[in-house]
């Protein structure tokens, strides 16, 4: 007769004295603290947050021996409620593994450990004249580990790839316990299959990362930001690829916002507008970096007004210091103001090719219309590499049926134009249905015989990613 599942309180006398370096919480603690983005992340009662790699391997081990599930955390940022636990699982948090390991500012890599914030790492290379290849807009509570399991993207990802690209080498501890070690420093490896992308976007079912070896660029501290108004994605794109073209400057970011986005968080936001011309009109927003302030500012101001007529700008506006160039990034990055009068409103994040863009989105407005004429929907993302930000502007959550009609306008087209139903949130939990409906067969197939040879008995984050 199989023993009864272990409760919260015997899980947390069982492992509280496993090992030197792992600290241990309870219940009562972890309800006094906030859960992150889902309010279900802490449901487990029991978070177990190892100091060192073998730490977390001791703990993993009980874990295996004793038929515990685990749930791998980090900053508790993620929104698709790959964080979610209950009772009877133990959650694995990579917050004392907080350490920088060591710059190589001379080869341009960092060894972290997981659960440094993306913010505390760029300000620690600030000195060295290097940041991350990758920025996002949660640098402030999203970790290196968690940026990993989740392959994010962001706002360079159109230049220098997504967290995939800038992995150079990992540490993981497996579902057995076992410490799989790959802290290689070089880009160049061709030894046989790279098995670190097991890790890389696995959303914790293949085991928990504790260190990784990033690939860095230099500072470019001089930068121009301005707004510029389009009538559509395809405008927005003339605009990028001349930014792009031009040397001595950089591009080094490049986000769109649809008019009814830009429009209701302007006025929400106390930001004026007046300079956009039409009610129609989205905003660009670009920055630009060269070798001074000067120079930036003079290369934006000189290809906008090449690009005036030929493209059919909707009006621009330059940020005329620092402290103005934030407030434009604050209009995109704070992407959850709807949230306040539409709580739970139901978000998608998809990726089609650039091009496809202006067609996607007018096909989403009709197949939406075609459900519920009430229907609209707020639209902005990182328009150079075709990564789509769309929420409905409805309370959630849906009905399953409603939801279901929903995911099917939001997700029709997009494999077939070669694009990802997911471009840089992940499945976790709420994606489970999209998975199954978009990912062809053969690719879920080989992924579950994957997890069944690493994770035999399904202990890393189940329920999430459907392997």
């Amino acid at each position: 007769m199989p023993l009864p599942p272990l409760t919260p309180e015997d899980i947390l006398e069982k492992i509280a004295d496993l090992h030197p370096d792992l600290t241990v919480l309870g219940p009562e603690v972890l309800r006094s603290r906030h859960p992150g983005e889902h309010p279900d992340n802490f449901a487990g009662g029991v978070m177990a947050q190892p100091a060192s790699t073998e730490a977390a391997a001791t703990l993993v081990r009980w874990c295996r021996e004793n038929d515990v599930a685990i749930v791998p955390q980090g900053g508790l940022t993620g929104l698709v409620g790959g964080n979610i636990s209950h009772a009877g699982e133990v959650i694995l948090s990579s917050s004392r593994l907080n350490r920088i390991v060591a710059v190589h500012a001379d080869e341009m890599t960092v060894e972290v450990e997981a659960g440094v914030a993306l913010e505390a790492l760029q300000q620690a290379l600030l000195p060295h004249g290097l940041t991350t290849g990758i920025d996002l807009g949660s640098r402030g509570t999203a970790t290196v580990g968690g940026m990993v399991s989740t392959n994010a993207g962001g706002i360079l990802a159109f230049r220098n790839g997504v967290m995939r690209h800038q992995v150079l080498g990992l540490e993981a501890v497996l579902p057995s316990g076992e410490i799989y070690s790959d802290l290689t420093r070089v880009v160049k490896v061709s030894a046989g299959p790279d098995l670190k992308h097991l890790f890389i976007g696995g959303e914790g079912a293949f085991g928990f990362v504790t260190k990784i070896v990033l690939k860095l660029e230099p500072i470019r501290p001089h930068r121009a930001t301005a707004f510029v108004g389009v009538g559509d994605a395809a405008s927005a794109l003339a605009v990028i690829r001349k930014f792009r073209s031009r040397s001595g400057i950089l591009l080094e970011g490049a986000e769109l916002m649809w008019p009814r986005y830009i429009r209701d968080h302007a006025a929400l936001k106390g930001f004026d507008l007046s300079w956009l011309d039409g009610d129609d009109a989205g905003a660009l927003l670009v920055s630009v970096s060269a070798g001074t302030e000067e120079a930036a500012s003079a290369a934006l101001e000189e290809e906008l007004e090449a690009l005036w007529e030929p493209v059919g700008i909707r009006g621009a506006i330059l940020a005329q210091s620092l402290d103005q160039a934030r407030k434009f990034w604050d209009i995109r990055e704070d992407s959850g103001f709807y949230y306040a009068e539409i709580p739970n409103a139901p978000s998608f994040d998809i990726s089609v090719p650039p091009s496809y863009l202006d067609t996607y989105v007018a096909g989403v407005a009709e197949r939406l219309k075609a459900i519920d004429e009430s229907y609209d929907f707020y639209v902005y993302g990182h328009i150079a590499d075709g990564n789509l930000h769309l929420t409905l502007k409805k309370p959630g959550p849906l009905p399953e049926r409603e939801l279901l009609a929903v995911e099917g306008a939001i997700y029709s087209g997009v494999q077939a134009a070669g694009g990802s139903f997911s471009a840089e949130h992940g499945v976790g939990l709420e994606k489970r249905h999209a998975y199954e409906a978009n990912v062809p067969k053969t690719k879920r197939d080989l992924a579950r015989l994957v997890k069944q040879a690493v994770d035999p008995k399904g202990l890393f984050n189940p329920g999430k990613v459907p392997f």
